[in-house]
């Protein structure tokens, strides 16, 4: 790769980096092409993009998007996206499914870096749907009650007149 090349892909990433809301480094030593395009495949689906970076290309790019404190080491496949949420059940369900190759190492989620075992927390909450689909079951279940006791109303009457 030439010095033109790695400063456009510098320039790319920090551009990417900035507008991201959530990144995640992972160790993918091990992993077949197949299944990177699957993580691939379901990381774009969710709206995040997937990238095999060079640390020392990754660690400029982050210093100019201004998000400092990852320490990049070892093999590393980086996973960004605007939805934390999105960004965070999609690399801890592909954990599950590839328990030894794939190994959540870091992030950088809310402003700051974080470990693993906060990406994997943040997996385990409700996605945006989730909560939407909640949200719509309280507020209908008064009218439901509503529905329910008239409904029951009408069937005693019809009763008593028998």
């Amino acid at each position: 790769m030439t010095r033109a090349e790695k400063a456009g892909l510098i320039e790319d990433l920090t551009e990417s980096f900035k507008s991201s809301d959530a990144i995640a480094v992972c160790d993918y030593k091990g992993l077949t092409v197949t299944q990177l395009e699957t993580l691939r495949k379901d990381v774009r689906k969710r709206g995040g993009s997937v990238q095999v970076i060079k640390n020392t290309l990754a660690s400029i790019a982050l210093k100019n998007a201004e998000k400092e404190g990852l320490e990049l080491d070892g093999t590393n496949i980086f996973i960004w996206g605007e939805d934390q949420l999105e960004v965070s059940k999609a690399v801890a369900d592909f954990a599950k499914d590839n328990k030894d190759l794939f190994i959540i190492k870091k992030g950088y989620f809310d402003g700051g870096a974080v470990e693993a075992s906060h990406i994997e927390a943040l997996s385990k909450l409700p996605g945006r749907d989730e909560l939407i689909g909640m949200l719509l079951s309280v507020w209908t279940a008064p009218l439901r009650n509503m529905v329910t006791g008239l409904d029951n109303l009408a069937k005693k009457k019809a009763e008593e007149e028998a």
